[in-house]
């Protein structure tokens, strides 16, 4: 399991132990080659038909609302029926973020004419990184059409859904180069909006593995 996150010194945030190890158990208890499904889960016991059964209720990305480069609403019916990369940058990052944009486009260029594929990239930095100032930023990668969005939004917001639904790090800190301190990781999520794996998208070894990952999730749907 530990492989499909990331063994390199690149930050990827700060998911918790819980969580590894729930996914590690359920990666060893996958049958054949299918990704784990990560973070918590529930049994859930219901009367059908007068029987009693047990429902496993896994840990899902809630439903949300930001706003694109296009300037258009962004809710969860765009991810609808897709399976998605979700990760968290800021246009002026000193850091990470170029080479985790860099990374990006090759799973943009390798799945843009995929309709079943999207990537959706949250600017921690909503203050600076207007509409106008993303719809630049996708322009200068040679981003075009729809399956690449750049969102962004109420600050709090995204930094909520970044911990504790994609348990990753995106948070204000003073200390930070750019005064913004965030993870390195790249969220892949299936139809279900589950969390099926996390990589590091600083390095080519991690992004290869993520669209490895992502052809056996498109057939998992087949």
């Amino acid at each position: 399991m530990l492989s499909r996150t990331s063994s390199s010194n690149a930050p990827l945030g700060r998911v918790a132990l819980g969580t590894l190890l729930v996914g590690t158990l359920l990666a060893c208890s996958q049958a054949g080659d299918q990704l784990p499904i990560l973070g918590e889960r529930e049994a859930v016991t219901k009367q059908v038909d007068g029987k009693t059964v047990t429902d496993t209720v896994y840990h899902t990305i809630p439903d949300f609302s930001f706003v694109s480069q296009y300037g258009d609403t962004v809710t969860a019916a765009a991810v609808k029926d897709k399976i998605y990369v979700a990760d968290f940058f800021f246009t002026t990052c000193p850091t990470i973020c170029p080479k985790m944009k860099t990374q990006l486009k090759r799973v943009y260029e390798r799945f843009q004419t995929n309709p079943n594929v999207l990537l959706l990239s949250h600017t921690i930095d909503p203050e600076h990184d207007s509409v106008a100032v993303l719809r630049e930023f996708a322009g200068e990668l040679g981003v075009k059409g729809k399956n690449w969005l750049f969102v962004t939004g109420d600050r709090d917001k995204i930094y909520e859904i970044g911990e504790k639904s994609y348990m990753v790090t995106a948070q204000k800190d003073a200390s930070a180069p750019g005064g913004v301190v965030h993870s390195g990781a790249f969220i892949l999520v299936d139809t279900q909006r589950r969390i099926r794996g996390i990589y590091d998208g600083t390095t080519e070894k991690g992004v290869d593995q993520l669209m490895t990952d992502m052809d056996k999730l498109l057939k998992e749907d087949e």
